[in-house]
């Protein structure tokens, strides 16, 4: 079909030039497996081998196809796919199963969650933001009708003349009017200072290099400026934390810490006492920090996490989006260091491949049952995503899980090779990071180079989509940059990647690498 208006651009104008100008302006006709395939300029059909699948949606690669069969079936069996306010005892089945994976991989879990369905990962992230705060607010509800009680209590002693209000640091009273009137003027001033401190929103924690979603709320825990700041004023403030020095967790939250004031009476006497406030919102932490170059949280990380959310009673929520549903060896990547949420969010290869859809799961401990209600979409928990979510689920749990085994199996096999790419070209790779089918390979900066491309693209941070669209151009490989700077490159390939798949990946890097060994900067230019 011809483009219509003579060819005139209405959606991706700026992003098509772009990826054509770094070599990744290619649109796919098809796609199976590891493989997407393009029709070159004669007609022919050209194959990729894919290492982005879909940012990591595709554990079982494109169009597996018993997904494919299952897909064709639910339609052919033209079940209720949008039923808004019905049962859908799908999604309970959904919520069952995972609880059951919770209750076996989880250390101390007991797999009672609630589930809450979405149509993407970043609102996963976003309802999660929006219950976070409805636990919060009834904190601070259960917290504000506390003062006032113990307000009423000293009106009550002052005015029988059973107490006397003291001097405090917190309010200056003056020596003026009785004890009546200079408690009027205490409850006065620190109903003002409650106020203002209630009216403000929640501050959420994230870790640095974090990606949790670009939409209002969820841009705010993705720490990369370019995407967050333009936007800081739409929604609440995130603190961000270094993974890599859980010891200083602990102090960065007590600098957060803000108190309501109350007023108690003691032997007679009315004082003024501070009460811890709930400031923060949530923790949100991925288990593998996909933008931080697939790099894992540590063990001890993971608990100074857990044990800062258990100190000031926010919900730890893990984003198990990227890391979940099998990439890493096991359904949560949060098991391997033994980390337990309040929340998980996952979404991606829940879909299948073909299907968008996604969940938020709270431990009933804190899940608010009015929130059921509060929060809907028209699009979520659908009949035909939901389908689909059932099937990848029994894939993943078949065979007592070899689908983890060998996600474990390929993803070591490839980080051999990695590796060994790594210690060949020590000047030019910096280290290996990720867990399972979620690697990366980490360049050195190419900032200084010899090669003025070189230093262009790297002070640009274009280097890494510059190496991608060289790989695709010369190995037919498909990968893409990961992390900040743009010096890793991404390697998410399905179950079903081969050794010849491998080989041809080694080979390709070892291209790259000689390359960048080389200083030959105008090889990278397509």
């Amino acid at each position: 079909m011809s483009s219509p208006a003579g060819g005139s651009v209405f959606a991706d104008r700026v992003l098509n030039d772009w990826l054509s100008s770094v070599g990744l302006g290619i649109e796919y006709s098809r796609a199976e497996a590891n493989t997407l395939y393009f029709v070159d300029e004669d007609g022919e059909e050209v194959p990729v081998l894919d290492h982005v699948c879909g940012f990591g949606s595709l554990i079982f690669g494109h169009h597996h196809p018993d997904i494919t069969a299952h897909a064709k079936a639910t339609l052919d069996q033209q079940i209720p796919v949008y039923v808004p306010l019905s049962r859908q005892s799908h999604a309970n089945d959904i919520a069952a199963v995972l609880n059951a994976i919770l209750r076996r991989e989880i250390p101390g879990g007991d797999g009672d969650y609630a589930a809450i369905f979405a149509n993407s990962g970043a609102e996963a992230v976003e309802i999660c933001v929006k219950h976070a705060e409805l636990e919060r607010r009834a904190r601070i509800a259960k917290l504000t009708e506390e003062v006032g009680r113990n307000a009423q209590e000293a009106r009550e002693a002052v005015g029988a003349g059973r107490a006397t209000v003291a001097e405090n640091p917190y309010i200056q009273l003056g020596r003026e009017g009785g004890e009546t009137e200079r408690l009027e003027r205490l409850l006065a001033e620190a109903g003002r200072r409650n106020a203002e401190l209630i009216a403000k929103g929640p501050v959420h924690l994230a870790l640095e290099n974090a990606f949790h979603g670009k939409l209002v709320a969820s841009v705010q825990l993705t720490q990369n400026p370019h995407w967050r700041l333009p936007f800081t004023s739409l929604a609440s403030s995130t603190r961000f934390l270094r993974a890599d020095r859980p010891e200083a967790m602990k102090a960065a939250v007590e600098e957060l810490r803000m108190n309501l004031l109350d007023v108690l009476v003691d032997d007679g006497v009315v004082t003024v006492v501070e009460r811890d406030f709930p400031v923060i919102g949530a923790f949100f932490v991925e288990p593998v920090q996909g933008a931080n170059g697939m790099r894992p949280l540590t063990e001890a990380a993971a608990r100074e996490i857990r044990a800062v959310c258990d100190a000031v009673s926010c919900p730890l929520i893990v984003d198990e989006i990227h890391s979940g549903m099998g990439r890493t060896g096991a359904f949560f990547a949060g098991s391997h260091m033994g980390l337990r949420g309040d929340y998980y969010t996952l979404a991606k290869s829940i879909g299948g491949g073909i299907a968008k859809n996604a969940v938020a799961l709270f431990h009933r401990d804190r899940f608010r049952p009015e929130f059921e209600v509060m929060h809907s979409s028209t699009f979520a928990k659908d009949g035909f995503s939901a389908s689909i979510a059932l099937k990848v689920l029994e894939m993943l749990e078949a065979d007592d899980g070899r689908a983890y085994r060998v996600a474990a199996e390929r993803g070591e096999r490839l980080k051999e090779v990695l590796t060994t790419v790594a210690s060949d070209y020590p000047d030019v790779v910096d280290a290996v990071h990720g867990i399972g089918l979620m690697l990366a390979l980490e360049f050195k900066d190419q900032t200084r180079a010899a090669s003025e491309p070189l230093r262009e693209k790297a002070a640009s941070g274009m280097l890494g989509y510059c190496i991608a669209g060289l790989v695709l151009r010369e190995h037919r490989i498909r990968v893409l940059p990961v992390g900040p700077a743009g010096n890793s490159v991404r390697f998410e390939p399905s179950i079903y990647l081969t050794d010849a798949d491998i080989a041809r990946t080694e080979n390709a890097l070892r291209d790259v690498c000689t390359i960048l060994r080389a200083q030959d900067g105008d090889r990278l230019t397509p």
